[in-house]
């Protein structure tokens, strides 16, 4: 199923009118190349174990939504993706929303939890930014290599098409750009006042433990940290069986339904 926000249309992971309306309803956000495909048979896996709805959406410009409408991103794209989400939770008259997102995904889970306060029960996290650092930007530069040396693009244009260099660009044009180099949305952080589980491999390739503990420390909700030894920027696929328990352990202890 398709929705129109923004004038785009933007593809859902199922249609919602079939989901139990006494369930929570747990979004996932997809990261900076991702798309509904690509979280695989994750969210079903979650839904098994929390007993929640799940619905996933590809952003504008990725997987089966409309391509993008600009050629450079402005520096707080992010900021309007939260502002987007926000829409679709109140077109689809949503309740009890619980956002999971992952890296690009992470950071907007954070924003709409802290702009969109009374739309979001919970937020967990996987890889979130609010910062830039060095090892986010060295990240990119070895992805911007692979992308010209590798079968990347080949793998990506699965999932996007035609809009695969678009995609892929807008990503590392935006973080690589020197005035990007300053972004921060820590000043968000205190705004958020529901639970947050806060995911991050150890051995990130975009980020390091500073992320979580930045998150952590400024959040104004109960936030709970979990750093996994010897694991990636993607923890879902890298150790999914342990990030299913801890998200399983977040609901029934934090968010407990009424």
């Amino acid at each position: 199923m398709d929705l129109l926000i923004n004038n785009h249309r933007i593809q859902l992971s199922t249609d919602p009118s079939v989901l139990s309306k006494e369930k929570r309803i747990i979004i996932f956000l997809h990261d900076s190349l991702g798309c509904i495909e690509l979280w695989r048979s994750f969210p079903e896996r979650i839904a098994s174990e929390t007993q929640c709805n799940v619905l996933s959406y590809d952003r504008q410009g990725y997987g089966t939504s409309d391509p993008f409408t600009v050629t450079k991103r402005d520096h707080d794209y992010l900021i309007k993706e939260a502002e987007t989400l926000a829409k679709i939770i109140d077109k689809l008259q949503l309740k009890d929303v619980v956002l999971f997102g992952h890296s690009d995904g992470g950071s907007i889970a954070l924003l709409t939890a802290a702009l969109f306060p009374e739309k979001i029960t919970g937020i967990i996290t996987e890889g979130a930014h609010v910062f830039v650092e060095k090892e986010t930007i060295a990240g990119i530069k070895e992805a911007v290599a692979a992308y010209k040396n590798t079968s990347l693009k080949k793998r990506l244009s699965k999932y996007h098409g035609d809009k695969t260099d678009d995609v892929f660009r807008m990503w590392t044009e935006t973080w690589l750009s020197n005035a990007y180099q300053s972004w921060n949305i820590e000043k968000y952080l205190p705004m958020i006042k529901c639970p947050s589980l806060i995911i991050q491999g150890e051995k990130d390739e975009f980020g390091t433990i500073k992320q979580v503990h930045s998150i952590v420390e400024h959040t104004s909700g109960d936030s709970i940290p979990v750093l996994l030894p010897d694991i990636g920027h993607t923890p879902h696929k890298e150790s999914s069986e342990i990030v299913i328990k801890h998200v399983n352990r977040f609901i029934k202890d934090k968010l407990p339904i009424s």
